[in-house]
Order: structure tokens, then C-alpha cells, then sequence
């Protein structure tokens, strides 16, 4: 079998400096739950960060807040619907399972860095269905780091 030769740019990519990563906790937890949502509701799924409101009630573990058409969308696509009537009362605990994960594997990726925002929001878009999603983060981060592998050992 003969190989093709490479192209001009294949090997300026091969030969340039690796791209820095981005150490910013928001964005690489935005572009990661993206990519969960998308994979587990089999569909594409967008999200769009937003102000966040701190709660003042303080936690040692993240505090998960999506809204009912989140939860709603979730369990129709889980449960293998197509489309989403009504909106349910409840969060299907695997839902907060999934975006638990998701955040535990970017927190552990890069421990020790700036310390994030208390809270993050976004604006999520799937299909006909806009959702937000929000999360309280705890305030030390010794706390975070115990649950995110407490969540990994666990998961």
C-alpha cells in the first residue's frame, strides 16, 4: 500500500508548536458539557455562558441547577423520544450524575490553576428547546478537588 505525501499544511501542523490549552475553567467546562449533552441526548447541543448569580447559601460540593426544559429534554431523548411536551417537576438524577462527571474530569485536569468563578450559567440549545443551566461552585478549592475524585473513584 503506498502512502500520499503530506500536504503543506499537514505538516506545518505536525511540525508547529502544540496549541497552547486553555486553562480557563468556564470555557473548557463549556466546550465539555457541550460535547456530553450532545453524546447523551443524540442530538447537537449548544451552550452559551451567561451571568451567574452566587448563591449565598455556601456548600462543599457543586449545587447543580437546571432548569424544567432541561430536565424535561433529558429524560425524552434518555427514554428515547423525539420530541419534548410539557415540562417535568423533577431533575432525573442522572442528568445531574452526567454533568457531575463532566465537571469533575475539567476540574482534575487542571487542579491548581485560577481559581473560577463561584458560579456558572448558560444558555442551553438543543433542537426547538432553550434551557438554562446554572451550578454553584464551592467556595475552597480543597473541598472541589475532594469531590471531583470522590466523583471519578465513584463513577
Amino acid at each position: 500500500m503506498q502512502l500520499l505525501e503530506l500536504t503543506s499544511a499537514e505538516i506545518s501542523f505536525l511540525t508547529g508548536p502544540a496549541a497552547a490549552p486553555d486553562g480557563c475553567l468556564p470555557a473548557r467546562l463549556t466546550r465539555k458539557l457541550a460535547a456530553t449533552l450532545t453524546a447523551r441526548l443524540r442530538l447537537p447541543v449548544s451552550l452559551t455562558v451567561q451571568p451567574a448569580v452566587e448563591s449565598a447559601v455556601e456548600s462543599a460540593t457543586p449545587s447543580w441547577q437546571p432548569d424544567a426544559a432541561l430536565a424535561s429534554l433529558w429524560l425524552t431523548r434518555r427514554l428515547g423520544g423525539q420530541r419534548v411536551l410539557g415540562e417535568i417537576s423533577f431533575v432525573p438524577h442522572s442528568l445531574i450524575q452526567t454533568l457531575d462527571a463532566a465537571l469533575a474530569e475539567c476540574w482534575l485536569d487542571k487542579v491548581g490553576q485560577a481559581m473560577p468563578p463561584p458560579a456558572l450559567a448558560w444558555h442551553v440549545t438543543a433542537a426547538h428547546t432553550q434551557a438554562t443551566l446554572a451550578v454553584q461552585l464551592p467556595h475552597p478549592t480543597t473541598d472541589m478537588t475532594r469531590w471531583a475524585r470522590g466523583v471519578i473513584r465513584h463513577g
